[in-house]
């Protein structure tokens, strides 16, 4: 059941005592898992009231304050921006509602984060970067999820099973993510402490400065990519750029360079996450909302080709430069076109066509006998000087144009040309 402010503004006078609310009003949220509100009471101060909707939302709540709890003093001031604080929680049957201490600054949209311009893309890079380089012991510590990168490939792989088994995913997509899962090179990268849910609407903003991250439910070691994937949703990319530039600055060695592939992919296959999601709540209105979402995405990737996913369909330093052909004639190796072996072919067979001058029955027989001899004239000089004397001694007699092998010395005269025969009787009477 959804709750209004007003009745957000009521339970939290029962978690903090004391607390007098004099304004309320609704915060944006996932509204799917909580119902938040902004509260005022009477000396100014303001606080923010989150209640769980479900179990599982519940559980990433107490997630939340188990993850606030074990970051130490030390992690803490490491940290360039504010964490949030559990001022009091109150239970309501099996789900609890938290009332946190409102932290300064406020919640931006993409838009305005894009007009903040680079010295806040700059801040964002340098903000999740601190948050990647929390030392894992922190997180295991509080019993939060702890996955390994094959660990990470391998659940998405099983993810996309049971996408496709829903038959609702354009096959192109599936074809895309399976080849970008299967890509063991886009997979190398070492493990991290990760948020889990940032967007722009976990952030706290001043004066181009980022004051506060809130919204630890999903706290966890894992791919430091999830912590991207909302910039996807930006259009200019070279604010994304940008942050990305200033978190390879600030992490050094430590930042995978395919940590943008990865949050393309996880933005993409988050609606198919949905769809599946959908499908389990059986909601009509949200499953025709995620199938349409995805019809969408299919046709602006057959169209515009999307952003690069696995590192193998990346474009080629060939690829990228105006004046090179399409990314796969790039690919091929160009003595595909032409085997050597063929060429062998050709230049062997060369050299018997100039020698025979017979007619085509004779010179067939000559060109068979000469392949079988061929690779043993050089051996046999006086077998090559016989064949030449016999070559010669017919054409001295008759003047008539034989073949030079002696098979063809062998044949009866019924099988010569009748033409030939014409010319020996006319020169004969002349004579």
């Amino acid at each position: 059941m959804k709750r209004t402010a007003m009745e957000l503004a009521a339970i939290a006078t029962a978690a903090v005592p004391g607390l007098t609310p004099v304004g309320f009003a609704a915060l944006s949220d996932d509204a799917e898992d909580f119902d938040s509100a902004l509260i005022v009471d009477a000396l100014k101060h303001r606080w923010r009231v989150r209640s769980p909707r479900h179990d599982e939302a519940s559980m990433r709540l107490e997630a939340e304050l188990s993850a606030l709890r074990a970051f130490s003093a030390k992690v803490r001031a490491s940290l360039p921006f504010a964490l949030p604080a559990v001022a009091g929680t109150v239970r309501q049957g099996p789900l609890r509602t938290f009332v946190y201490k409102d932290m300064p600054g406020h919640v931006p949209t993409l838009d305005e984060l894009v007009d903040e311009g680079s010295n806040l893309a700059k801040a964002l890079g340098q903000c999740m970067a601190s948050i990647h380089q929390i030392p894992d012991e922190s997180v295991e510590v509080a019993g939060l999820p702890t996955y390994s990168a094959d660990e990470i490939r391998q659940r998405k792989l099983n993810e996309l099973d049971t996408a496709a088994a829903t038959g609702k995913v354009p096959s192109r997509l599936l074809r895309r993510w399976e080849h970008a899962m299967e890509d063991v090179a886009l997979w190398r990268f070492n493990a991290a402490v990760v948020h889990g849910d940032f967007d722009e609407e976990q952030l706290q903003i001043s004066h181009s400065s980022i004051t506060a991250v809130k919204g630890w439910t999903d706290l966890h070691v894992g791919d430091p990519a999830d912590d991207f994937a909302w910039l996807s949703a930006i259009e200019d990319q070279s604010f994304s750029e940008r942050v990305f530039s200033a978190y390879v600055e600030a992490r050094g060695k430590s930042a995978d360079p395919h940590i943008m592939r990865r949050a393309a992919l996880a933005a993409e296959f988050a609606l198919a996450q949905w769809l599946v999601k959908s499908l389990d709540s059986k909601d009509a209105e949200r499953i025709a909302e995620a199938e349409e979402m995805l019809r969408e995405l299919d046709q602006n990737i057959a169209e515009y080709g999307g952003q690069p996913l696995s590192v193998v369909e990346a474009p080629r330093p060939l690829a990228t430069q105006p004046e090179a052909p399409a990314p796969q004639a790039a690919q091929k190796p160009v003595s595909l076109a032409a085997p050597s072996i063929n060429t062998e072919k050709v230049t062997a067979l060369a050299p018997e066509k100039p020698q025979s001058q017979s007619t085509p029955e004779k010179s067939a027989d000559h060109q068979e006998d000469s392949a079988d001899h061929q690779e043993d004239s050089a051996d046999q000089p006086a077998v090559a000087a016989k064949r030449e004397a016999d070559a010669e001694e017919p054409a001295s007699k008759d003047d008539e144009p034989k073949s030079d092998s002696t098979e063809s010395e062998a044949k009866p005269a019924t099988e010569t040309d009748p033409a030939a025969d014409k010319d020996q009787q006319a020169e004969e009477s002349t004579k």
